[in-house]
């Protein structure tokens, strides 16, 4: 494995010399990526016909009518599609991942061989998993701001724009029964979208790889072009007789979709316009300088180091019982993806030295403010009013991020937090609580708090938390956090954190589901009552909880006055409206099939193969391809899904698209709007996509359709999936 990762780490190495040559030796014009992920509202706007696609803007989005972005649903934190008239939805491996995960054990593990259901009944209930669809959206940034004057303090400011989206949530839900509202910041205290969703609650697994498929090259490829990965799952939405969307229900039926995408078996080649529609997470484009600093000096080493000893510690732990393993399989996952994320992201930021880049443009930013009197007056203060908040934050940086993974890294600490805080949040007026806390997302953290018990493992927890505990020992005497200071009293700091430790996880009760849900009917009296060590150790932590959320609501407040001007006085600076950063809503972008030519001399194209996954195959994880799978490439039996060009199955694609995390599951839609790939993944050099963006070095990959086809139909024997699809 370590010869393994020595390749692959070279590989990585090389890929990002390569990147970075050709970026000092070209122009990064950062102003390219404003106009790279579209919202609805801009989308009538574009002539897609000139960028070579054969479907309008009407076609994707027209209010009262069906489009195109009626198929594309948002699942959590990734995108899928409707691919059949029965509520039929492909999206990615990874994001279906713990459905299979929740329901594997070491006698059935579904992770390592897969899992498919041969007729509707077999099909698994995803828990957690809901599916939304966008039905309508409108703009409600003055009736927001509406809610704020100059006069209030900043506190108070964070707070009424809180308590105004929360009522009119509450108002649209009320008029639209069964319906999700949302409302998403589009520039950051500027503007405000309402969008409203159909909501789907019962969803269901129907085909999911086996991981050796679907997480092909494991961590080692992940952020890496070539890829050979086959990053598919297919899972069904389903609703009442009457279609309206309710909880799961063994009485329940597939969900009919508006819409649904045709799969085209013919998939497309070099060259081909593209396009894709998504849920992409966010970006951070339009930020300042300060900002950038926080993250890349600060945030991001401080996550990145401790994810990578919380996964090392993990990995060591399950290697002696698959037991164990599979319980710690989802969090590995999700805390690998991040940490490697992150490691491109600080690499690709220092050798763009990007923080200075962003400070140079400020700098002519604010020549041209003070240039004129009026600009002055309104902006001139700006940039320097950020930097002292980022100042301030910095300087707090180390017990901010403390109590952040303190509460994050354990799951009993999280158990007990979350029944002391309930105890209290729902004492109050509905519209006053915390979000999580709110009777329309109450019984989705509860379910939350169940899956969390279902993987809670005690000893890596006891880990976790211990690290966290001596990290907050160490912090400064102006920064200390009273409820450590009362544990390690005393000289010996080790013995006591021990001493508390095996007393608290011996005695609590929280670990087991029953008394855990109980807790949580609780008044705050009764809880108070209850004497369990770890709603004890929160309740002590509760006022520094409070005191920091209160820290970030003004802050929150001050930076959503300063960003709205910021933003507002560079439009004037580059005589161009901006489009909004990537916030998990909507989003379409367009380009082409295209590799990428770095350096001279060096090419890569786009289009993998199976030849690929032969030539990568090992006899160890995560290298080792199914025998059946090899056995299908040495007879040749590609089918009707062999490339002509090539003479092979394709694999995976590369393109010129702007994506971004929560773009994993898109569908990649030839000219015509047919399903050709499905999104998972980036370049290791398009990791800083999220602050800067180029079609010179930004590369996003998909699962090429063909590949999703052959597997499903040749390896997993599942015809009846691809005669629901239409593939005939």
């Amino acid at each position: 494995m370590k010869k393994h990762h020595s390749i692959i780490t070279s590989l990585q190495q090389t890929m990002i010399r390569i990147f970075i040559f050709f970026i000092l030796f070209s122009t990064v014009n950062l102003s390219i990526a404003d106009e790279g992920m579209y919202p609805l509202s801009e989308i009538h706007k574009l002539n897609l016909k000139a960028k070579g696609l054969k479907v309008s803007s009407k076609d994707i989005y027209n209010p009262g009518n069906v489009g195109i972005i009626d198929a594309i649903v948002n699942i959590g934190g990734c995108t899928g599609s409707f691919i059949s008239p029965d509520g039929l939805i492909i999206t990615n491996h990874h994001c279906a991942f713990s459905a299979v995960q929740q329901i594997s054990t070491k006698e059935n593990d579904y992770i390592t061989n897969g899992f498919l259901a041969k007729t509707r009944e077999e099909e698994i209930p995803a828990k957690g998993f809901s599916v939304r669809i966008v039905d309508s959206y409108k703009d409600v940034s003055k009736e927001i701001l509406g809610a704020v004057n100059d006069t209030m303090d900043l506190v108070a400011r964070t707070k009424a724009i809180d308590k105004k989206i929360k009522e009119i949530i509450a108002e649209i839900e009320k008029q639209n029964t069964g319906k999700r509202a949302e409302v998403s910041e589009m520039f950051t205290g500027k503007s405000y979208m309402l969008f409203i969703y159909t909501f789907l609650k019962d969803v269901r697994a129907v085909y999911i790889p086996p991981r050796a498929i679907g997480e092909f090259g494991g961590e080692f490829d992940n952020w890496v072009w070539p890829r050979h990965t086959g990053d598919f799952s297919f899972i069904r939405a389903y609703a009442a007789p009457d279609g309206s969307p309710a909880e799961y229900s063994p009485s329940n039926v597939p969900y009919h979709p508006k819409k649904y995408l045709k799969v085209n078996p013919n998939g497309v080649n070099e060259n081909d316009p593209v396009f894709i529609l998504g849920y992409p997470g966010r970006t951070y484009r339009h930020r300042s300088s300060y900002y950038l600093n926080f993250e890349e000096k600060i945030r991001m080493p401080y996550v990145a180091d401790l994810f990578e000893w919380e996964i090392m510690t993990m990995e060591n732990t399950g290697k002696s019982d698959r037991a164990i393993a599979i319980k710690l399989d989802g969090k590995i996952k999700g805390l690998a993806n991040t940490m490697k994320n992150y490691r491109g992201k600080l690499q690709g930021m220092n050798r763009l030295h990007l923080v200075d880049n962003k400070r140079e443009e400020e700098k002519a930013l604010q020549s041209f403010i003070e240039a004129n009197p009026k600009r002055k007056q309104l902006y001139g203060t700006v940039l320097e009013e950020l930097g002292r908040i980022y100042d301030e934050l910095s300087s707090r940086a180390n017990y901010e991020l403390t109590l952040d993974y303190l509460l994050q890294s354990s799951g009993m600490l999280n158990f007990g937090y979350t029944v002391y805080e309930a105890a209290r949040e729902l004492k109050k007026p509905d519209i006053e609580r915390i979000g999580s806390y709110m009777d329309r997302n109450f019984t989705r953290t509860k379910e939350s708090l169940q899956m969390s018990e279902d993987n809670y493992y005690e000893p890596i927890d006891k880990i976790f938390l211990r690290e966290m505990i001596m990290q907050a020992s160490r912090l400064p005497q102006d920064m200390r956090i009273p409820a450590i200071d009362s544990i390690i009293r005393g000289g010996d700091v080790e013995n006591a954190v021990n001493q508390f430790l095996e007393g608290a996880y011996k005695s609590s009760k929280l670990n087991d589901k029953t008394f855990l849900m109980d807790a949580l009917t609780k008044s705050p009296e009764e809880i108070d009552r209850m004497n369990d060590p770890f709603i004890e150790f929160a309740k002590a932590l509760y006022p520094s909880y409070q005191q920091l959320r209160e820290t970030r609501q003004r802050r929150e407040g001050a930076l959503s006055k300063l960003s709205a001007l910021y933003v507002d006085v560079k439009e004037q600076f580059q005589k161009k409206d901006f489009i909004p950063d990537a916030n998990s809503t909507l989003r379409l972008t367009f380009g082409k099939i295209e590799g990428y030519s770095p350096a001279d001399a060096l090419y890569s194209s786009p289009i993998t193969t199976v030849k690929g996954i032969i030539e990568k195959t090992r006899s160890e994880e995560p290298y080792n391809t199914p025998q059946k799978l090899i056995d299908l490439y040495k007879a040749k039996n590609f089918g009707r899904y062999m490339h002509k060009k090539l003479k092979d199955v394709p694999v995976a694609l590369l393109y010129n698209l702007d994506t971004t995390g929560g773009n994993s599951g898109s569908p990649l839609l030839n000219a015509n709007g047919e399903i050709v790939g499905v999104n998972f993944d980036r370049a290791y050099g398009a990791t800083i996509n999220d602050y800067a963006w180029s079609e010179d070095y930004s590369r996003s990959i998909a699962v090429d359709i063909r590949y999703v086809l052959w597997v499903t139909e040749k390896f997993a024997g599942a015809e009846h999936l691809l005669k629901e699809m239409g593939v005939n």
